[in-house]
């Protein structure tokens, strides 16, 4: 699917559909991806509006690895089950060797 056709909220969902299994990135590095650099908060809106859209959303942390997302998951601790689940350590809601998981879209795609 190509990026130019796509409105900010679609192109941040195939943005995070290709993180890898496993790793996280960061609300402005998707942003910065896309060429909007200070939208990082704007990537957090869609990724609260990803629910049904087969996003895997808890893959996007803050830019300290905080789980910032964290409550629009249902249950309590979904984003971390789901983090622990793929290997990544999550300790007090911020990941553990946060530059041993992390993804930075700017390097892997294109």
């Amino acid at each position: 699917m190509k990026l130019e056709t796509l409105n900010f909220f679609d192109k941040v969902y195939e943005v995070a559909k290709r993180i890898p299994y496993g790793r996280v990135t960061s609300y402005g590095a998707i942003a910065t991806y896309l060429g909007a650099a200070r939208s990082a908060r704007m990537v957090g809106y869609a990724m609260n509006g990803s629910h049904g859209k087969d996003v895997p959303a808890h893959r996007v942390v803050n830019r300290k690895g905080l789980l910032t997302g964290k409550h629009h998951f249902d249950g309590t601790n979904l984003m971390q089950q789901l983090l622990e689940s793929e290997g990544v350590q999550v300790t007090e809601n911020q990941i553990q060797d946060l530059q041993k998981v992390y993804w930075d879209p700017s390097k892997e795609l294109d």
